[in-house]
């Protein structure tokens, strides 16, 4: 017997979290570069996404719930 996984991906939320050791207003800059490089190794790595919600909190962390390609297994439908 034989399978192969005809289509997949992952659902995340992913929270950002304030650095405690620095200031508050440098902490909230941390946390949107972090956000940035995180997008950009997203596309870097060519992985296929889509952000289904992206929320700055009241503290300036940040939530962002991703779909995602899972591996390099091919998304069929899931990214319509």
């Amino acid at each position: 017997m034989m399978k192969r996984v005809k289509a997949a991906c992952i659902i995340q939320t992913l929270h950002f979290l304030l650095k405690e050791e620095v200031g508050h207003d440098y902490a909230v800059q941390l946390i949107s570069e972090e956000v940035k490089k995180y997008k950009e190794q997203l596309n870097k790595n060519k992985v296929q996404y889509k952000i289904l919600s992206e929320e700055t909190q009241a503290d300036g962390s940040v939530i962002i719930e991703i779909k995602k390609q899972y591996n390099s297994s091919p998304t069929g439908k899931y990214m319509d």
